[in-house]
């Protein structure tokens, strides 16, 4: 009997621990400069962003691809792109962060069937956003996105780098500027947590600061009408190491690219944050997305100037 209690034990603490995966990735697209903001459609088409960051292309203003997983061909889709970064497609429309370095600094949506493009959000408090860079929408289609700043000449006019919700009748509320520089964001199943990545380029042992700094995955109660409560870190990075985009699936877990130059990888974490998975890249990468239809066992990554398809085991 104690035998068998001990194997039990040893069999649950194993699953905390984190394991190497051992699915087969493929690099599906290279020509890009910085990949960026996947999403994909029902039919096998993933979008994806390219920045291109003027001051390293001669001022090439940035790129939306196209890539096809039944053709495995990529066009292009859009350019100039407002220097789009984090993308949604939301009831057949494909929402866009467009960030700061010449670039639009506002939420636009484009209709899919059309092509024809507006803006969704472009200000707040008749100031422009920062730099957009991700976005993630909830089942009543309120839109939530991040405002920080990593490149771009332009003046700065937040007062903090935000966090950010649009609802459907496009009002804009500030949710949050507790975090020093939010990135990736997701939601929770049953949308009650809201999940924000901070990754701050600046060493926070030399650049103090009464914000939260650093590089990690904040955890946020969403209340219905009052501001975000904040629950703590769910994962910490040791600087410079620090999450980019993630992705929440339907068990709840947090699917995130991580930025380690050493040896990058995408890493799976319960909602405790636990690690339970880790898939090795051969580039850094930069965000992620599920695959949807007969593509939903895949996974399709920006990393590098580069897009990868990872088959699911």
């Amino acid at each position: 009997m104690k035998k068998i209690v001990v194997l039990i034990f040893f069999a649950a603490i194993s699953q905390i621990f984190s394991q190497t995966s051992s699915g087969k990735l493929e690099k599906v697209f290279s020509d890009g400069f910085f990949t960026e903001g996947p999403v994909s459609t029902d039919d096998g088409k993933i979008f994806f962003t390219d920045l291109t960051f003027t001051s390293e292309t001669d001022l090439q203003a940035g790129n939306i691809w196209l890539y096809d997983a039944n053709t495995g061909k990529t066009i292009l889709y859009r350019s100039p792109s407002g220097m789009a970064n984090g993308l949604e497609i939301y009831k057949g429309n494909l929402y866009a962060c467009e960030a700061a370095d010449y670039g639009g600094r506002r939420i636009t949506v484009t209709d899919i069937a059309t092509g024809r493009a507006k803006i969704y959000a472009g200000y707040y408090n008749d100031k422009h956003f920062n730099s957009p860079n991700d976005l993630v929408f909830d089942s009543k289609g309120n839109l939530y996105f991040t405002d920080p700043r990593y490149s771009g000449h332009e003046p700065i006019e937040q007062q903090v780098k935000g966090v950010y919700k649009v609802t459907p009748d496009r009002k804009v509320d500030l949710l949050t500027g507790m975090i020093s520089m939010p990135n990736g964001i997701g939601l929770s199943p049953d949308e009650s947590i809201l999940y924000v990545v901070c990754n701050d380029e600046t060493d926070p042992a030399t650049n103090p600061s009464e914000k939260l700094k650093g590089n990690f995955i904040a955890k946020f109660i969403l209340h219905k009408n009052s501001p975000l409560e904040y629950l703590g870190k769910l994962v910490s990075f040791t600087y410079p190491t620090g999450p980019d985009g993630i992705q929440v699936d339907s068990d709840g877990n947090i699917w995130a690219a991580i930025r380690e130059e050493a040896a990058p990888y995408i890493g799976k974490y319960d909602s405790e944050g636990n690690e339970l998975l880790r898939i090795p890249l051969p580039e850094v990468p930069s965000n992620l997305c599920f695959g949807k239809g007969k593509f939903s066992d895949y996974l399709f990554i920006t990393a590098g100037g580069s897009l990868y398809k990872y088959k699911l085991n």
